[in-house]
């Protein structure tokens, strides 16, 4: 009862699309209602008046093709296209078979029982149709976020309208109280608060203000904002989700790979089995008429559509319902990864803690605080690290005081040496302190220590803290009461911070003091290649891109923005909040628990039912709700993954 539904329309056709998915399904409705009265109209006929055979036919055509004439186009189309083997070709066949048996010689007309199965049959497309709609609902309402116009300023301040794909990079836009902000880019003016919710699934609005980066999507709800943009529409977070969401269709899960290659070889073996069916028994002395009535009703039965349809809508919803909650998972296939996780690997810094750092205490050697903290603020001024973003912010006067920075060289995991003036400033770990031959010691805070060398001697020390997320510690309890064996910390930070937090959240193992390289082979250490035990890995997607792309799923959080997450992760947590990692994995578990019901289900009702007609203990009434009832119970239970 499935055909090949293609559920990655462009966006842009989509509310076309949806308009044209209504008419479909009320067309078929009036269809199934007028085929009905019509049928009643023929039975009462038939039992009122005595007619020859071929008029009854006559009578009995008119309700059968108005409801069956698009499975029989379906059927032929198949034919035409070498796909015989589906089940509109099955339904065209068996129902054909109905209407003509009562023309072989001892048989019975089966003419009601025709146009029955093909009603029925209809009124299974009806509910297919009705919950592929629901699901489409709960995708389209990522299409909500997608905006409809840019207005443009102008060189004298006039403002144009503009489609925002004809926006280009560096131009600035107005976007007025309640508008989507169509392109990413940064608050030149105003000062508002954005609801994010189509995109994060957060209820609390995020308040923006002049220099913050917006990104397209959210809604506008205070104040009138002028933003300079920094992304083409095609790039932009909005465009990206959309994207990533259409795709998801396209990556099949094993379920759905299985359910697809077994209709594949199921359909003919069941056609062959059926000929056989009416021929064999004929040959050793059975009524032909009776055989090939019980082969018809193996036909009707045998239809895989409750499989076939079933299995993929459960996914598609499953994708959907996470989507409602701020969880893009890019593909079907990594609902099965997900709800395999058995070791869940976590970046530190902007995933379990806020990586919003902020100085903390000052110790000096030589030169006072004051001195300290404005020479290195100095040095860190040209990195994009979350570490020399604390140092600026604890010495704003820096860009107006007239010292001369050159020579600045960045050493990876190291720090940064420069010369501010006359002096060679260097500013980093202990690593870079004895590479320079500067005596550091230690500190007793538990936090980052940034040392500080002047002209190769040792003079000082900063420290700066991360603070930990609030639902950190509930994301750790909510993984290991889904039975995750292991949680893992990896952080580039010192062994005392990374203990600290360790402690602090319950974590079984943690990795301190690491590159970025050495985090993809701690990764690999864990990864076995077992189908059963799937490694999970959780960063902030900003450096961790290769170890997302390297674990068996690659979660990247607060991937508001984040272009290096939407690109390599398989699964984007849209804020970020770790307990998400553990819904992801309910979500994944609930859709894979429903997809397996209707698998069960199908083929145990299906299996009965044919070892019944073949027995010939079961009515063409009864093998159509094993197939049509079958398929509206597992369409019911596969609307519930829409509800993850």
């Amino acid at each position: 009862m499935a055909h090949e539904h293609h559920h990655h329309e462009c966006s842009t056709c989509e509310h076309h699309h949806v308009h044209h998915h209504e008419e479909e399904h009320h067309g078929l409705l009036t269809s199934i209602l007028v085929a009905a009265a019509l049928l009643g109209i023929a039975v009462f006929v038939e039992h009122t008046f005595v007619l020859p055979m071929w008029q009854l036919l006559l009578i009995y055509l008119v309700p059968y093709l108005i409801v069956g004439w698009g499975t029989l186009k379906e059927a032929i189309e198949g034919l035409m296209e070498g796909e015989a083997f589906n089940e509109h070709f099955l339904m065209a066949i068996a129902t054909l078979g109905a209407l003509g048996i009562g023309f072989l010689s001892g048989a019975e007309h089966e003419f009601p029982e025709a146009v029955f199965v093909m009603l029925f049959f209809q009124v299974g497309e009806l509910f297919e149709g009705y919950a592929e709609g629901k699901s489409r609902e709960s995708i389209s309402h990522l299409m909500d976020i997608r905006p409809d116009i840019a207005h443009v300023v102008g060189e004298n301040a006039e403002l144009t309208d503009a489609r925002p794909e004809e926006v280009k990079v560096g131009e600035t836009i107005l976007i007025r109280v309640g508008e989507k902000i169509p392109l990413d880019g940064v608050v030149v003016e105003g000062n508002s608060e954005l609801n994010t919710i189509a995109l994060t699934g957060e209820t609390m609005p995020r308040a923006v203000a002049t220099g913050d980066e917006v990104v397209s999507g959210c809604v506008n709800l205070s104040g009138v904002l002028r933003v300079r943009t920094t992304k083409s529409f095609g790039e932009s977070t909005v465009s990206k989700i959309i994207r990533l969401v259409e795709d998801a269709g396209e990556h099949k899960s094993q379920s759905e790979s299985f359910i697809s290659k077994f209709a594949r070889i199921y359909t003919p073996i069941v056609v062959v089995a059926a000929l056989l069916l009416a021929v064999v028994p004929v040959c050793f002395g059975g009524n032909f008429a009776t055989w090939l009535y019980r082969a018809l009703m193996f036909l009707v039965v045998s239809c895989p559509c409750a499989l076939v349809l079933s299995v993929p809508l459960t996914f598609f919803g499953g994708i959907g319902g996470a989507s409602r909650r701020g969880i893009l998972i890019k593909g079907a296939n990594y609902m099965d990864v997900l709800s395999k996780i058995d070791t869940v690997v976590f970046d530190k810094t902007g995933t379990l803690t806020h990586g919003m750092f902020a100085v903390e205490a000052v110790h000096p050697e030589r030169f006072d605080e004051h001195q300290l903290l404005h020479l290195a603020a100095h040095v860190e001024h040209y990195t994009t690290h979350p570490i020399g973003a604390a140092l600026r912010d604890a010495f704003p006067d820096e860009a107006t005081d007239g010292c001369q920075v050159t020579d600045v060289q960045e050493i990876a995991g190291q720090g940064i040496t420069a010369k501010v003036g006359e002096l060679t400033v260097s500013v980093g770990n202990t690593k870079l302190m004895d590479a320079i031959g500067a005596q550091w010691h230690d500190c007793s805070h538990a936090g980052t220590i940034i040392h500080v060398a002047i002209d190769g001697q040792y003079a000082g020390h900063i420290v700066i803290s991360d603070k930990v997320k609030e639902d950190s510690t509930e994301a750790i309890a909510q993984l290991k009461a889904l039975g995750v064996s292991r949680t893992v910390m990896l952080t580039g930070d010192r062994r005392e911070v990374g203990a600290h937090v360790a402690e602090q959240l319950g974590i079984d193992e943690w990795y301190t003091e690491l590159l970025p390289g050495d985090k993809v082979e701690h990764v690999e250490k864990y990864l076995n290649g077992s189908e059963e035990h799937r490694v999970a890995f959780v960063g902030d997607g900003i450096n961790d891109a290769p170890v997302l792309a390297r674990a068996d799923v690659g979660i990247a959080m607060g991937g508001l923005g984040s272009d290096a997450a939407i690109e390599a992760a398989d699964v984007v947590l849209m804020d970020d909040h770790p307990s998400k990692v553990a819904m992801a994995m309910r979500v994944a578990r609930r859709t894979l628990a429903i997809a397996r019901q209707n698998v069960w289900f199908a083929i145990g009702v299906k299996l009965a039912v044919l070892v019944l007609a073949a027995l010939g203990l079961a009515t063409m009434w009864f093998a159509v709700f094993a197939d049509v009832g079958v398929t509206v119970l597992a369409v019911l239970n596969a609307m519930r993954a829409l509800k993850c």
